[in-house]
């Protein structure tokens, strides 16, 4: 069974989180992701290079908030 889809709000406040504190995050390059600053590997792609910059992840962070998701996550997978 899949779970409900997020509602928009839910979203936003969850990047509104990650916008005031970028440092905590950081961008995968491989499928723009917001992964843990420490993170190795992207549990999305397995890409293994990403952007820190505090402008950078507020910048996805608000994008992805702004939408609903089109991503495939392991939820969606089980």
């Amino acid at each position: 069974m899949n779970p409900a889809p997020q509602e928009p709000e839910s979203r936003q406040a969850k990047a509104a989180k990650i916008a005031a504190n970028p440092a905590g995050f950081k961008v995968c390059e491989g499928c723009d992701s917001i992964v843990g600053a420490g993170a190795v590997l992207c549990p999305n792609c397995h890409s293994y290079r990403f952007d820190g910059s505090a402008e950078r992840v507020i910048q996805q962070a608000q994008a992805l908030g702004a939408r609903e998701q089109t991503s495939v996550t392991a939820v969606d997978l089980s």
